[in-house]
């Protein structure tokens, strides 16, 4: 089965800045998205859990997803996040986004209501059948209460439009599986931003990077390395990182990176409510790992 693989490397998971009053920075928004294309980034992946997707009303969320293909002017791919734990909404949202030129799709396994294997399956060849762009099954079961196991995703690989798993669960055992089921007939990019070395052994083609919004060369080196079979570089530099990204998730996401970003310079704003600031301990930390990296 030959499939339309979207990206290699590391794809930015890009926040969505925001003003004082919490409205979105559309001036901010490509000013970020310009320092992520000549940084280097693979792919730009808007809208997703680190874009506050789930406090955008929905017209922010067309219009965020129309602002970054139009500055993105098909220089590097845009993957929408369209995922929902409605799958009619997930469906209309998901086709608007294909209208607007997007080059794949990421989809969040349906949460809170969340559903079995065979909802699963069901929810993603729905969307599958419906779009004709590839699409990115995200499996992060802290935040959605659902694991998509192995074998499913190995059914779901028999779509030509799914073409890969964001993989977040944390356990290198269970992307083992995957790679083992599902072959080449099914990309893994690593949801983990200190899991990038480990995943691409087994075969992960690259990361959707938390990290890469600061650091956009390095997330993209760690994995071109890699594949370039300097895997000693690749593994010291992901270790050089390790402590910035551990201080990125020492708060809820995308908290710390947008704290992160204001420490820069760059006006990323705060995050919607519910998510609120990082109290200082962790900050300062936050802090001493982007100095000690030159970043400050």
């Amino acid at each position: 089965m030959t499939k339309n693989r979207i990206f290699t490397g590391a794809g930015v998971a890009i926040v969505t800045p925001m003003n004082a009053d919490g409205s979105v920075n559309y001036e901010a928004m490509g000013q970020l998205i310009e320092q992520q294309v000549q940084g280097g980034t693979d792919a730009i992946i808007v809208c997703g859990t680190t874009g506050e997707s789930s406090t955008l009303t929905d017209e922010e969320h067309r219009r965020v997803i129309q602002f970054t293909v139009a500055q993105v002017n098909h220089r590097i791919p845009v993957v929408a996040g369209t995922g929902s734990n409605d799958t009619a909404y997930c469906l209309e949202l998901s086709q608007e986004a294909e209208k607007m030129g997007v080059d794949g799709l990421l989809l969040v396994t349906p949460y809170y209501n969340k559903c079995s294997q065979k909802g699963l399956i069901r929810h993603y060849l729905t969307v599958a059948d419906a779009v004709n762009l590839p699409m990115i099954v995200y499996s992060v079961a802290s935040r959605t209460g659902v694991n998509i196991l192995p074998e499913t995703l190995k059914e779901l690989s028999k779509h030509p439009n799914i073409v890969a798993v964001k993989e977040a669960s944390g356990s290198i055992s269970q992307v083992a599986k995957i790679r083992h089921l599902c072959g080449d007939d099914l990309d893994v990019y690593s949801g983990n931003d200190d899991q990038i070395v480990p995943l691409l052994s087994l075969g992960g083609i690259g990361v959707i990077s938390v990290l890469s919004n600061l650091m956009p060369k390095e997330a993209h080196d760690i994995c071109q390395l890699y594949f370039d079979g300097k895997v000693q570089e690749s593994a010291a530099l992901q270790l050089k990182l390790l402590d910035l990204i551990n201080n990125l998730f020492s708060d809820v996401n995308p908290i710390p990176v947008k704290e992160a970003l204001n420490m820069m310079g760059f006006p990323a704003g705060p995050c919607r409510m519910p998510l609120c600031e990082m109290d200082d301990g962790p900050r300062e930390k936050l802090r001493a790992s982007m100095a000690a990296l030159g970043l400050l």
